[in-house]
């Protein structure tokens, strides 16, 4: 058996190493990315429900908040211009993954990083600053190609930097950033709605500086992956680095799988291209899939809207920010568990057991508003009790998905990609992403003030259709060293018939057992 890797039983090949503070320090660093993007996301519901905001820049809004209550809540917020701000981020976020994809690939992920923090602090200070609705959206469009830079280069730096029994759980360390950004967001809108004056949304739009300058400054001091470095000629360094990262000496094995993948890359003239080969159909399926039901879970419209929603539904203001706050909280909270479990359950069963969790809630949370509503959408007093139903069914919801469909929306397309088409697979993943997350975010309230309830009901039957998805056509990816994925797809009963025999990505081929050592053709 050759120094430096080896073929367990099951037919899996493995590399030496361990979990060094360099690369736990790295990959924290490196996820605080995702601070940006949950922060905007928490933030940008919080502020749209404030008074003093809305009466500034949306007034129309503003005047259909302040009639008589026995008007029809469902529409309330149903304002095309209102919609365009919320939305208008992502729809910017889109178009900046697709340059971030040449530029990860040319120049490094972290110079992505460096690229998503700079243009997301000019958004921040923009916003902060606004003085007319325009200002608020170009604000929003540098928010957006921001986000699009560093959700391309965050979840590929961490799955590349992260020895593969842990890859998992650093990964969803980028899920746990975005998290905690939203809760943040959260608490600060709740504290920054009851400044004198009503210019507490400044403060909200404004500190999206403070993570914006976390992943500036962090893309700084981080290193680059060994994979990147070796895709840009740079190998001495790359194997210096590695061994830093993997603990040990002799990376060798490691080494020449990513040197032969990184041939295999270059030798690919056009990887937008490249991607509709026969032999990536498994792939291109999953970065497309994973991020479109990630979206039509519902989950924006929590996270979005929650103070919106919470207000619809009978809360006051206060209430409602304060609500959006406890669900902020749940969220973190679960998102550890998916770290604690998802290198010991796997990604199938934290998907399936998620997507059932939210399926349940969701038709709750459907019955309880209509029953409060009905379809004309007029209130009534809400019992302290029935309010209290109504939060734990969405905390239950807001948690199945933070420990399924959150993190592993990002994860398991970040880990699946060979080198030769990582790049702009995960432009693809964003993308798709992005496109579904603009279309909810524009549509939602219209949806809201037509559908009513039965909204709820739509976003339940993509749970069941996408936990179906799951079901049959994603295999199980953890424990798998990145450049030897190719064992997952060889290995399924649909996907097979798409690989050919012996080639993968990067023409590595996995050992078939264990007393036949490691090949590599």
């Amino acid at each position: 058996m050759p120094a430096g890797g080896f073929v367990v039983g099951d037919g899996q090949k493995a590399y030496p190493g361990k979990l060094t503070p360099f690369v736990l320090f790295t990959c924290v660093v490196a996820a605080m990315g995702g601070l940006i993007f949950g922060y905007d996301i928490g933030i940008s519901g919080g502020v749209t429900s404030m008074p003093s905001f809305l009466r500034r820049f949306f007034p129309s809004v503003y005047r259909k908040q302040q009639e008589d209550a026995t008007t029809n809540q469902y529409c309330q917020y149903d304002s095309p211009t209102l919609t365009l701000f919320t939305s208008s981020l992502y729809l910017a976020a889109l178009v900046s993954s697709l340059v971030a994809s040449t530029v990860t690939r040319k120049f490094g992920r972290r110079l992505s990083m460096l690229f998503g923090g700079i243009l997301f602090c000019a958004g921040a200070l923009i916003n902060g600053f606004a003085k007319h609705v325009w200002m608020l959206i170009v604000g929003r469009i540098l928010l957006g190609f921001g986000i699009g830079f560093a959700n391309q280069s965050v979840p590929l730096y961490l799955s590349e930097m992260a020895p593969y029994k842990y890859r998992g759980a650093l990964n969803i360390g980028f899920q746990l950033s975005i998290t905690i950004g939203i809760l943040v967001a959260e608490v600060l809108n709740y504290f920054f709605a009851k400044i004198k004056g009503g210019w507490g949304w400044r403060l909200s739009l404004g500190g999206a500086v403070v993570p914006a300058l976390i992943i500036t400054l962090g893309s700084l001091v981080l290193p680059d992956t060994p994979n990147s470095m070796i895709e840009r000629g740079q190998h001495e360094e790359a194997k210096t680095k590695l061994r830093r990262i993997r603990g040990v000496d002799d990376v060798s094995q490691e080494f020449d799988d990513l040197v032969a993948a990184s041939k295999e890359s270059q030798s690919i003239e056009h990887p937008w291209t490249n991607l509709l080969r026969r032999k990536y159909r498994p792939h291109l399926t999953m970065a497309i899939m994973i991020p479109f039901f990630q979206q039509l879970t519902g989950i924006n419209v929590i996270m979005f809207y929650a103070p919106v929603l919470f207000n619809t539904i009978g809360f006051t203001t206060d209430a409602s920010l304060m609500s959006a706050v406890v669900t902020g909280s749940v969220n973190v909270a679960a998102t550890l568990v998916s770290i604690y479990g998802v290198d010991k359950w796997g990604r199938r069963f934290l998907f399936l057991e998620g997507g059932t969790q939210m399926l349940i809630c969701q038709a709750v949370v459907a019955a309880c508003i209509g029953a409060k509503f009905g379809v004309d959408g007029t209130p009534g007093e809400l019992p302290k009790w029935y309010a209290i139903v109504v939060v734990t069914f969405i905390c239950i919801y807001v948690a199945g998905f933070a420990w399924s469909w959150g993190p592993l929306g990002w994860l398991v397309p970040s880990e699946i990609f060979p080198l030769e088409i990582r790049s702009a697979a995960q432009s693809i993943t964003v993308s798709v992403n992005m496109i579904f997350t603009f279309i909810i975010a524009q549509i939602f309230l219209t949806m809201l003030c037509h559908l009513k309830f039965g909204l709820f009901l739509v976003f339940a039957f993509f749970v069941v259709v996408m936990s179906i998805f799951v079901y049959i056509f994603l295999p199980e990816t953890k424990g798998i060293p990145i450049e030897e994925m190719g064992q997952v797809w060889r290995s399924h009963w649909y996907w097979s018939r798409f690989m050919e025999d012996g080639e993968y990505g990067n023409g590595l081929e996995m050992g078939k057992s264990s007393n036949q050592g490691t090949k590599r053709v």
